[in-house]
């Protein structure tokens, strides 16, 4: 027989045998473990969350919704805020009509909510029998009703008679700013959607993102542990703090309203801006409309912001864009002499003049302005020439739009002035120079002016201060340059030459005693039927202190029942000129005696 060798039994062991066993059972162990943490979680500690979450189908999908952003306005001088646009907690009003027991049950419901809604018979009416159908466990009564109103409800103990929470959005202003803030609506399929403004534009900044949850749910209704989960929680959406000062809003566009009231105007805008910054400090449009109950106008045209929707041919205001251009090119100064016989002929079918058919004899560049000379703007247009006239058009902004950060801005146009090419002065060029044949918007005016204001830098409009995103972080909007249009040798000449105009024009409306103010006014025939009719925009526009401009400042009216815009739109900026240095407690800068 031959020797058995002890390594042909199991009981020998191999090198390593036991450090892979003593590996293996700790990964079974952790695993184990790790299960039944999850399965802790799952079941214990969000259990009641995943409950709710549950729904009748195989496949579960839970939206998670996020919170609007709100909106502010602000006091430009001490950074306190206001709340313009916020989230209002109201409450839906339903009936689980399974758990009325008779008729009688649902007279007293009925009879005890109209006291609380105003119920008239036709009213009444229907109630009754949507609360006596038996088996409708989900039957609306009442949309937003107040926190006050449902805990009124609730004391009463009426049978079948439920809230659910819904978010609404709420204006506290009401109609104090309304275009610019534009309002919550909804599209077809009941999601809310933000029109016109501010609302509009930052529609997808405001609404945030919404969340989900997806998982896997067994026939008996259980999640399944292993099957997978998704979750994304929502983001919540942006708060916005506006440029717009509420002290300033209100006052100008009250300011307006009395106008537009006193001169039977059909509407009228105004804005304010900081010619330093860009920054819109108030913007009006009237007729405007209580946000919180916005569905009630009459036209949706009133939703239009006009000041900076609504393109008009300016008229007079244009004047000193010209101006600028030749005194930026060194062609004229204030002092340069011009001879107005009263008509200008050869360029267009019908002799151009001046308004009223007023002939102003021998004047200087700034009598021009002063007197509104179209003759002497159509001297000023022949010298600088066509395309170096178009092209300082062009770079005040005009045929572009602004970039505000509103819903819905338009362009103005300018196409007349492309008609003829080369540098020969033609009709529509001569006619532009003072205003008519080009259309512009209020803010492509209140800009321009800015420029004049700011030594010839022009600044991008923005009205929005900060954007405060969800997770703590705040962006702020730094004023940005857009173009040097001018020297600022230019821009001061001109600034001297409209506070001249303002103090000798106007009838003394537009001044303010103890500051030099620098305005134009203008008084625009409207086009229609093929030609001008009768009827005209008045605008005005200007800033102060001519030293330290803290404001440029636009009034326009359209279609007033008076004659010029000296007796409308310069009083109105003469008021709220006052107003805001005042505001700004800006110093007199002369003796009250030089601007009279």
């Amino acid at each position: 027989m031959h020797p058995v060798s002890p390594h042909r039994f199991g009981n020998a062991r191999r090198p390593g045998g036991d450090a892979r066993l003593r590996l293996a059972s700790a990964l079974i162990l952790a695993a184990v473990l790790a299960l039944a943490v999850r399965l802790f979680v799952l079941m214990v500690v969000q259990n009641n969350f995943y409950t709710a979450l549950a729904a009748g189908s195989h496949e579960i999908y839970a939206q998670l919704f996020p919170r609007r952003g709100e909106i502010f306005l602000q006091d430009s001088r001490t950074g306190e805020e206001f709340p313009a646009a916020l989230n209002q907690d109201l409450y839906l009003l339903y009936a689980d009509t399974r758990a009325i027991p008779d008729d009688a049950a649902a007279g007293r419901i009925i009879d005890s909510l109209a006291p609380i809604f105003v119920y008239d018979a036709a009213r009444t009416s229907t109630l009754f029998s949507a609360l006596t159908k038996r088996t409708d466990p989900y039957e609306p009564i009442e949309q937003k009703v107040e926190p006050e109103q449902m805990e009124a409800i609730k004391a009463l103990g009426l049978p079948g008679i439920h809230f659910t929470g819904r978010p609404h959005r709420f204006y506290p202003e009401y109609n104090l700013a309304a275009h610019v803030l534009g309002f919550l609506g909804k599209n077809e399929d009941g999601t809310d959607q933000g029109r016109y403004g501010i609302e509009g534009y930052w529609q997808e900044e405001l609404a945030g993102r919404g969340g989900f949850l997806e998982g896997v749910r067994s026939a008996g209704g259980r999640w399944i542990p292993l099957a997978g989960r998704s979750l994304k929680p929502a983001q919540d959406g942006v708060d916005l703090v506006l440029t717009i000062d509420r002290t300033i809003q209100y006052k100008a566009c009250e300011t307006l309203r009395r106008g537009l009231d006193e001169y039977r105007a059909k509407s009228g805008a105004a804005i304010v801006m900081d010619p330093r910054t860009g920054a819109i400090l108030a913007m009006c449009s009237l007729p405007d409309f209580d946000l919180n109950t916005y569905g009630k106008v009459d036209d949706a045209n009133a939703y239009n912001n006009s000041a900076i929707f609504t393109p008009y041919e300016p008229g007079s205001i244009f004047k000193p864009i010209a101006m600028a251009a030749a005194l930026n090119e060194g062609l004229v100064n204030p002092e340069t002499p011009f001879h107005d016989s009263g008509r200008r002929e050869g360029l267009c079918s019908h002799p151009i003049q001046n308004a009223g058919n007023r002939v102003h004899g021998d004047q200087t560049m700034t009598g021009v302005l002063q007197n509104s000379i179209n003759t002497g703007m159509v001297y000023v247009a022949e010298i600088l020439g066509k395309a170096r006239f178009v092209d300082y058009v062009k770079k005040f902004g005009f045929g572009i739009k602004t970039g505000i950060e509103l819903d819905t801005e338009v362009t103005g146009v300018i196409d007349s002035l492309a008609i003829n090419q080369g540098n020969k002065l033609d009709c529509y060029t001569a006619t532009a120079s003072f205003g008519q044949g080009i259309t512009v918007t209020p803010i492509q005016i209140a800009d321009a002016f800015s420029a004049i204001a700011n030594g010839g830098t022009l600044m991008k409009p923005y009205i929005v201060k900060e954007k405060r995103l969800a997770d703590g972080r705040v962006e702020r909007t730094k004023p940005r340059e857009l173009a040097v249009v001018l020297s600022r040798r230019a821009a001061s000449l001109l600034s001297g030459m409209m506070v001249k105009t303002v103090d000798k024009g106007y009838s003394g409306r537009a001044r303010v005693p103890g500051y030099y103010v620098a305005g134009k006014s203008g008084t625009a025939e409207i086009a229609g039927g093929g030609g001008y009719t009768d009827t005209y925009n008045h605008s005005f526009v200007g800033f102060a202190p001519v030293g330290d401009p803290k404001f440029v400042l636009f009034i326009k009216y359209e279609k007033p029942e008076r004659a010029y815009a000296e007796s409308t739109a310069a009083p109105v900026f003469g008021e709220l000129a006052r107003f805001m240095l005042e505001y700004f407690q800006v110093p007199p800068e002369r003796e009250a005696a030089e601007s009279d």
